[in-house]
């Protein structure tokens, strides 16, 4: 691409948008961070509830696998 040829205004319009997406970005990040405070504050383990998140969004054909694998890999380290 010749730099002679760059659309500014183009550009900038590309660049204000991700900047903008970015800021709600983290807004959305501080308000889930305050739902895990206040999820914590009523006695819940944030850890283990961020755990059945990421599940959640799993596969459930996958989710069984890899439980049927830790299941494996504990039962060989006498954990289970």
């Amino acid at each position: 691409m010749d730099t002679n040829a760059v659309d500014g205004g183009h550009l900038l319009a590309f660049i204000e948008r991700i900047e903008k997406l970015e800021e709600e970005k983290r807004a959305i990040s501080d308000d889930i961070k305050d739902v895990y405070a206040e999820a914590k504050g009523t006695g819940f383990d944030p850890k283990v509830m961020r755990k059945i998140v990421s599940l959640r969004r799993q596969d459930k054909h996958k989710r069984e696998e890899e439980e049927e694998i830790l299941g494996l890999y504990l039962s060989a380290l006498g954990m289970e």
